[in-house]
């Protein structure tokens, strides 16, 4: 409390005399409170050109959305960022500060020096960050605007979004279809590569050798992990050798139960899946899909404070093909003490009439409303703390949001919240019989994720020469056969992390945060005995975890919660667990959260303003609608079955 009041007495006290403007802690303060103004003025700018452009938005008199747009909003807010003299001011006044000043300023200082120097470049190198962008932009806004599809039984091209095409590779009976729809996501490598990629490898690369780094991923790991690319492999070395006997035993089971057929990338969802997708779309419709978010999220003590999140979630021609949540406003405390909550923009793609649409939707749902949890919870005196690029940890970002979002595999789950149009819940038997049908195989989503860092990696580390369109979609290739055993369902070259600056580099962070959600599940179930709607997951995330934003390390804040180093074992247990056992106890849990359930909510309060909107349309707002965020999504429900209902 006395730190807030002597910042508070700083900044209430700005026209104090010429003696006292030479107060270290002063100046140092005005230092901090000038720079965090000028950053949330150019992140907000960036991040509306952004969602602009992704959302293939309309302009406005007052907001031209455009690639150029996009690149100019993104250099300056980086320009803020990547300026030398702000790290050595910065420097200089932490080093004149007594040992009286406010911890709040210190901590300031300490993540604008981190943060900067994260981005500073050589005035040499700035031409290089700006051209890597304005490509980097380019790219995205060609790829959002391809022509993706796939050509019917009578070779007519039909467009199909990227997640059209993977719901075709899951669900269409033909193999025919199958094969053209992953012809079609094949089809986004060679795109990719003509229009831009390659020069935005190699430019990537001469920005971080130009800083001191091996390469462009070793660049990105050091600034978001605070880890070397060498170390990272050492842990994913670790992970892929231990679950090599595992993925090696699951493709002789996929040969031995559906054919050698099954090992077909095009064939090997479909296979697995079976006819699961369909027994369990009715128990997962798309238009209830926000309203079992609410609600799961509500029983959980799950609050945003304050905040007002945007919700776009409908496939739309031109629209980004990937979910994604920003921030165009970052929670922080003022140092006046004032709490700015966050606003959250926040994406999915999804087709209601498809089957399957539900479930990926509300898989999505629970994990972007995870980050926009996690980051509308960091309470700390500056935005720099809760902006989602370098220095954040991407894994500890990931790591909360798969941890929400694979309640939904939870039998628990799905007993209270996997419910059809009438309110019966998910029969076990459908339950029973996907983990017949995947739990054999759930090492291959462990080997899917790993394959795209493993293809980053050996990217980067190609010369300027061995870089050109052939030897990067032969290098995907490789990695896929080596990782998958084969080539997968998901070509890497379709993955839109490898093009996006933001991203790039990234995936690993998926992988680090899922070992990180099996600790903590195995944390919760040791200690409370379940997860699925205990109250205490929302607080014990927000104080273990989502406070703290980047202000400590991933690393620390798993061994700080859990009492252990971060490993794997719990996740590498559980892919050994027998199919009899994983049944037995599922079913326990099942049983045990039917006789729970109770009617639904007539009110839901997540503290927050959500907005369901459809590019340029607005669906709903929880804050004129007459019941709140209930009545939002059930208005919501209603706009999604009126798209359903037209021919």
């Amino acid at each position: 409390m006395r730190k807030i009041q002597a910042v508070r007495f700083l900044v209430n006290n700005l026209a104090m005399s010429s003696a006292s403007v030479a107060n270290p802690t002063f100046a140092a303060q005005s230092f901090v409170n000038k720079f965090n103004e000028d950053y949330e003025t150019k992140h907000l700018k960036f991040e509306e050109q952004f969602w602009g452009t992704k959302m293939d938005l309309s302009s406005t008199p007052d907001m031209t959305f455009s690639a150029e747009n996009l690149s100019k909003t993104k250099s300056e807010m980086e320009d803020l960022l990547s300026d030398y003299k702000t790290v050595e001011e910065a420097k200089k006044l932490r080093e004149s500060l007594p040992d009286s000043a406010p911890q709040d300023l210190i901590d300031c200082l300490d993540i604008i020096i981190r943060t900067c120097e994260c981005y500073a470049i050589s005035p040499d190198n700035k031409e290089v960050r700006e051209s890597t962008s304005r490509l980097e932009s380019e790219l995205e806004l060609k790829r959002n605007r391809m022509e993706l599809g796939y050509k019917d039984a009578e070779g007519n091209f039909q467009k199909a979004s990227s997640v059209g095409l993977r719901n075709m590779l899951q669900t269409n009976e033909d193999e025919a279809m199958r094969k053209a729809a992953y012809e079609g996501l094949r089809s986004i490598g060679p795109f990719i590569c003509e229009n831009g990629f390659v020069e935005i490898i190699k430019l990537r690369n001469k920005l971080a050798k130009s800083k001191g780094f091996v390469d462009y991923y070793d660049y990105q790991v050091t600034s978001s992990e605070g880890m070397s690319k060498q170390k990272l492999f050492e842990i994913m070395d670790g992970l892929e050798k231990g679950t090599r006997p595992i993925m090696e035993a699951s493709l002789k089971e996929l040969e031995k139960r559906h054919g050698a057929d099954a090992l077909k990338p095009w064939n090997t969802s479909f296979k697995l899946a079976g006819s699961l997708v369909q027994k369990m779309d009715p128990y997962f419709p798309f238009a209830k899909a926000p309203l079992r978010y609410c609600q799961s999220y509500s029983k959980m003590g799950i609050t945003y404070e304050g905040s007002t999140m945007n919700l776009d979630l409908l496939e739309r021609e031109n629209k980004y093909s990937n979910g994604f949540c920003h921030w165009p406003k970052v929670a922080w405390t003022k140092p006046d003490g004032k709490w700015e909550p966050s606003t959250a923009n926040f994406t999915s793609l999804a087709n209601p009439k498809t089957v399957g649409s539900g479930l990926r939707a509300l898989t999505t749902l629970m994990h972007e409303a995870g980050h926009a949890a996690h980051f509308a919870n960091i309470k700390q005196p500056s935005p720099l703390f809760g902006q989602e690029r370098p220095p954040f940890s991407a894994a500890l970002a990931e790591g909360q949001s798969m941890f929400l979002d694979l309640l939904v595999s939870d039998a628990a789950w799905r007993a209270k919240y996997a419910r059809d149009t009438d309110g019966n819940p998910i029969p076990f038997e459908i339950i029973e019989e996907e983990i017949k049908s995947t739990h054999p195989f759930a090492v291959r989503q462990l080997r899917s994720m790993i394959s795209v860092p493993y293809f980053e990696k050996a990217l980067y580390e190609l010369s300027d020469d061995e870089l050109t369109p052939e030897r990067i979609q032969e290098l995907a290739d490789e990695v896929e056969k080596k990782i998958q055993g084969g080539l997968g369902p998901r070509p890497l070259l379709s993955v839109p992390h490898i093009i996006s600056d933001e991203a790039s580099c990234y995936y690993h962070a998926y992988v680090l945060a899922e070992m990180s959600v099996h600790q903590n599940r195995a944390f919760f179930m040791k200690r409370d005995g379940f997860i699925v709607d205990n109250p205490k997951v929302g607080p014990d995330m927000t104080s273990n975890y989502w406070k703290y934003g980047n202000k400590k390390t991933f690393l620390d804040l798993v061994k700080d919660f859990t009492g252990s180093e971060l490993s794997g074992d719990a996740w590498v247990a559980e892919l050994k667990q027998s199919v009899e056992d994983m049944i037995a106890s599922e079913k326990e849990e099942y049983e045990k959260s039917v006789k729970e359930c109770t009617d639904e909510e007539t009110k839901l309060d997540l503290d927050m303003v959500v907005r369901f909107v459809d590019g340029d349309t607005l669906i709903s707002d929880s804050s004129t609608s007459p019941n709140g965020l209930l009545g939002a999504c059930n208005e919501f429900e209603t706009f999604v079955q009126a798209r359903i209902n037209e021919n």
